[in-house]
């Protein structure tokens, strides 16, 4: 059972599970959840462990279930633009499919060639191309779903349109497994935009990036892509697979336009707009490989930070803890500049990167994991963050979700009716508790988020 205790978050704990059940069909799950109803057990869901927040992570006496041999893909209909898929099937599995029909499925989270559609849909992940296209929460139509007493629920259409009833395939999306397991789902495709233009511009701030980034949005314009990288992940990224990126710049700001009538005018808006801002080189790409290998630069970054961190120090106990938080656009630079403070105040090094386009950044926090000194300062650094983002009126999570990592920053954001009413939804369908506990909520007063079970046998 080693391999299914935990996902990737670095700070959450994990517990010892009863079992693992290796699901291939719904009725197999619902029988494992109507054992774990019968005798008060609880049931940790899982795809591929690939999340940064806990939510996958078992709990002591759990069942988990994991949807990873529920991998296929049952269904494209080309004519109705959607696809049936079980939630074991990897995002990049479905995006081939769908580009074999001539459509494509756009949702692309950084993990997108080894992350599963049900853990995607379970967390309501983004992407980089979410600042045009949109999180994967608005291409799921349909959902089958185990209920906590081992009911069978199929909610949403496969129509291009409907709206009957509560909308109750938005209200699993996203619910971290606490409300139901997600065992097939229904999701959307489009037309292929085509090929895009690329354009990037490296600057001697990571301020003047960010004033792009709003003069860019300012403008009215729609960018298929807008990310940010600093240089410390410039730096770990070239380290890690050496490709000429230019590691001198504070920033570097990587744009996309879908080509099309307006294409080439739209990149050279972008160019523009990224000079006055105070970009000290901009280029465009001249062909679809060299604008893949920047987008690749921006998809290693989270692996070749953790990289970077194992050789800082010594016996490799380098970490990275990663935070996700959004804001305004209009208040981007407030916060770059804001992370870089707490850094210095911590005395940790902290690497930005993210979803400029969305306000949506992952700042990295470098830690010494042998050295409870280092841990703690990155613990500090990071609720610093999440408490400048909302100071800033934004977010304590963009993508990531809530998992055990930010329950009380979730509480926080909510305030007091919110939290209430959403642990009346979670009652409401979970009455006995026993679906994911201690994860995406903040336990109300008086409770510790465990099982009746767990809370009668105490600590």
């Amino acid at each position: 059972m080693a391999p299914y205790l935990r996902d990737e978050a670095f700070l959450c704990g994990h517990g010892t599970p009863l079992a693992v059940v290796r699901a291939h069909t719904t009725r197999e799950v619902a029988a494992a959840v109507r054992v774990a109803a019968a005798h008060g057990l609880p049931v940790v869901p899982q795809g591929a462990r690939s999340g940064l927040t806990g939510a996958a992570n078992a709990v002591d006496g759990a069942i988990v279930i994991s949807l990873t041999a529920m991998d296929r893909i049952i269904a494209v209909d080309a004519a109705e633009r959607t696809a049936v898929v079980q939630p074991g099937v990897i995002t990049a599995t479905l995006r081939e499919t769908a580009a074999q029909h001539g459509l494509v499925y756009p949702p692309d989270p950084g993990s997108w060639q080894i992350s599963t559609i049900g853990g995607n849909v379970a967390t309501n992940a983004g992407g980089m191309c979410c600042v045009k296209y949109g999180v994967t929460g608005e291409y799921v139509l349909g959902l089958e779903v185990v209920l906590a007493d081992g009911e069978i629920l199929r909610c949403g259409r496969r129509t291009a349109k409907g709206v009957a009833g509560y909308d109750l395939t938005s209200l699993f999306t996203g619910s971290e497994g606490t409300l139901g397991i997600i065992t097939e789902i229904t999701v959307r495709l489009r037309p292929p935009p085509g090929e895009s233009r690329t354009v990037v511009a490296s600057f001697a701030s990571i301020a003047g990036a960010g004033n792009a980034v709003a003069a860019i949005i300012a403008a009215g314009m729609t960018p298929s892509l807008l990310e940010l990288l600093d240089r410390n992940v410039l730096r770990a990224v070239e380290n890690y697979r050496p490709m000429g990126l230019d590691t001198t710049a504070e920033a570097l700001l990587l744009a996309a336009v879908d080509t099309g009538p307006d294409g080439r005018a739209a990149a050279a808006a972008i160019a523009r707009l990224c000079r006055a801002a105070g970009a000290g080189e901009v280029h465009t790409a001249t062909d679809a490989a060299e604008a893949e290998m920047l987008f690749g630069a921006r998809r290693m970054a989270h692996q070749a930070m953790q990289q970077w961190a194992i050789s800082m120090f010594p016996g490799g106990d380098g970490g990275v803890i990663v935070d996700d938080v959004a804001v305004p656009r209009g208040r981007l630079v407030e916060l770059m500049t804001g992370i870089a403070a707490i850094a210095t105040a911590q005395g940790v090094l902290v690497s930005q990167v993210g979803h400029a386009g969305d306000g949506n950044l992952h700042p990295n926090i470098v830690i010494n994991r042998a050295d409870p000194a280092s841990v703690d300062a990155g613990r500090v650094a990071f609720d610093e963050i999440v408490r400048l983002s909302l100071a800033l009126g934004g977010t304590c999570t963009g993508e990531h979700g809530i998992g055990m990592l930010k329950t009380g920053w979730l509480a926080h954001e909510l305030g007091p009716v919110g939290v209430r009413l959403q642990w009346a939804v979670k009652h409401a369908l979970d009455p006995a508790g026993i679906l994911n506990p201690g994860k995406a909520l903040a336990p109300p007063p008086g409770e510790n988020g465990m099982t009746p079970r767990q809370r009668r046998a105490g600590p």
